[in-house]
């Protein structure tokens, strides 16, 4: 049996359903990262393993024992909060120390174990400082230290950057997998950012109006999303998508035709000709980092809307008929707004979804010359 498991449970509020039978499991020492927009349910199932939401159906176990019901206290939890908590009239070290008080722990195993989280996180010189004067990222680690001289089984993560500003995030996000791997303990993290799903993450929750879309590694998602939902989710700047028409479809080659293509069709190379019949709406499905200009072999022909220099990269904002197409191009370009761009692949996947948003799987560009 898995460290944590959860199987099929539900959570109503009132006659609104919120969690509706979510299944999935960690193994000890994982990094699972629950992901998805707002009101999807996440930090209500995080609570739900926190026993801080009572569970309407299914079950809950960590480490082989049933906590479906069981109080907070006894699940052997610690959970990290968005707003970091903190006691304002207390310092760093009574801070961390005051759930370790309550548990009436000896003063000396108190102590070391708040020096040794300290040490942990590099906040040995703040122990006598109160939350008012630290920073944000300070008093993370402090609620975060709180966290860690409990020794839980389970680490709950509850959108803890959400307050930080981007410099702060990034530093912190490192921060939070170095301390993964020192204490290899199992972490539930909730997030509606897939940039720190996809840094953090051995394992990736989708979750989408209380229901789990996909689970796989970074990885996975990323290369082999099961519909559009996930494959717009993952990946920064989401996946591009252009609605198509089946016009020709033979065995292993499909004829798909749209405004914005090169010649008005583009013919693929793909095993899902099965599954598609004349007529179909496919839609296909293009990351930004694998579009490059190109004036030789072009696969889309654009209209230039906006460009946003980065600085080591631009993002190329761009129009092919009715759907929005974005490029991202390394250094920076001189292009202004109506300009025409031939746009090609420079490497990854065409991917192919039908009319419903599921995953057809992926296709190649079909060099034979379109039949006359």
């Amino acid at each position: 049996m898995s460290f944590l498991q959860i199987e099929n449970v539900k959570k109503t509020f009132g006659e609104l359903e919120v969690i509706k039978g979510v299944g999935f499991s960690a193994e000890k020492g994982e990094f699972v990262v629950f992901v998805g927009p707002s009101g999807c349910g996440k930090s209500t199932l995080l609570r739900m393993i926190a026993g801080l939401e009572q569970v309407n159906g299914g079950r809950l176990t960590i480490d082989g024992r049933d906590v479906t019901f069981e109080e907070p206290a006894r699940r052997a939890i610690s959970m990290v909060f968005q707003s970091y908590a903190l006691y304002p009239h207390m310092n760093v070290f009574e801070n961390m120390a005051f759930g370790l008080r309550m548990a009436k722990l000896p003063e000396s195993e108190i102590r070391r174990s708040v020096e040794e989280a300290a040490g942990i996180l590099q906040i040995e010189q703040l122990l006598d400082r109160k939350p008012r004067a630290l920073s944000g990222g300070q008093r993370q680690r402090v609620a975060i230290g709180r966290a860690i001289v409990r020794n839980p089984k389970i680490f709950l993560f509850d959108e803890p950057l959400s307050n930080l500003d981007a410099e702060l995030r990034t530093q912190m996000r490192v921060e939070i997998a170095r301390l993964h791997r020192k204490l290899g303990a199992t972490m539930v993290y909730v997030t509606h950012d897939q940039v720190e799903a996809m840094t953090l993450a051995d394992r990736i929750v989708v979750l989408r109006s209380g229901l789990v879309e996909q689970v796989g590694t970074p990885t996975e998602l990323y290369d082999t999303p099961v519909n559009t939902f996930v494959a717009g989710f993952i990946g920064s700047p989401k996946m591009n998508f252009i609605k198509a028409t089946a016009e020709r479809v033979s065995q292993g080659v499909l004829l798909l035709a749209h405004p914005s293509f090169s010649d008005g069709c583009l013919s693929l190379a793909t095993d899902a000709t099965a599954k598609i019949r004349q007529g179909d709406i496919v839609t296909i499905g293009l990351r930004p980092e694998h579009l490059v200009l190109d004036n030789e072999a072009p696969l889309l022909r654009l209209k230039l809307d906006i460009t946003e220099n980065l600085g080591g990269s631009t993002q190329l904002h761009s129009r092919g008929g009715e759907d929005a197409v974005v490029i991202v191009t390394q250094g920076s370009i001189d292009l202004q707004a109506d300009d025409e761009l031939n746009v090609g692949m420079d490497s990854g996947k065409i991917y192919l979804f039908d009319e419903e948003g599921k995953a057809f799987g992926h296709a190649q560009r079909h060099i034979a010359a379109r039949a006359n």
